[in-house]
């Protein structure tokens, strides 16, 4: 599983011009779920999200993840995170899971996360999305697990 973490200022996603999802400060998670993903790899994403530690100290150090500082997350199904890009020019989405296993795992994500911190807010599977983020940093990392 795969997770594209953001730090952001602010974040929200729309579907057909409504916003379903929004946060202030926190993080931005677009995630991809791959063929042979499971309860267990989607267990050990959300540890790492929770764990990440990519906010500012008091002294200027990355030290305090969002849970320290009671911020948002913004979780978004992203397939194509999944893609194989090795050669051609078109990439092949082989590695992604199947459709309805992508979805259950990420519905397992979201939930699980609920029931961990809050606030989480969460993009529609297999939606057509617009995301509009303002990345604090800019801080980006690809977490695996």
């Amino acid at each position: 599983m795969i997770g594209l973490l953001q730090r952001v200022s602010s974040a929200r996603v729309s579907v057909g011009g409504e916003v379903v999802g929004a946060i202030e400060r926190g993080i931005l998670v677009f995630v991809g779920v791959e063929q042979h993903d499971d309860e267990a790899k989607t267990d050990r994403l959300l540890e790492r999200l929770l764990g990440y530690r990519i906010f500012s100290d008091a002294a200027g150090k990355m030290n305090l993840s969002v849970q320290d500082v009671q911020g948002g997350m913004l979780l978004v199904p992203q397939f194509t995170l999944a893609a194989d890009t090795k050669k051609g020019m078109r990439p092949s989405f082989t590695p992604a899971a199947a459709p309805a296993e992508g979805q259950r795992l990420f519905a397992y994500l979201a939930d699980a996360a609920r029931a961990q911190h809050t606030p989480v807010a969460a993009g529609v599977f297999g939606a057509d999305m617009q995301v509009t983020l303002t990345n604090d940093g800019p801080v980006t990392f690809w977490l695996e697990s």
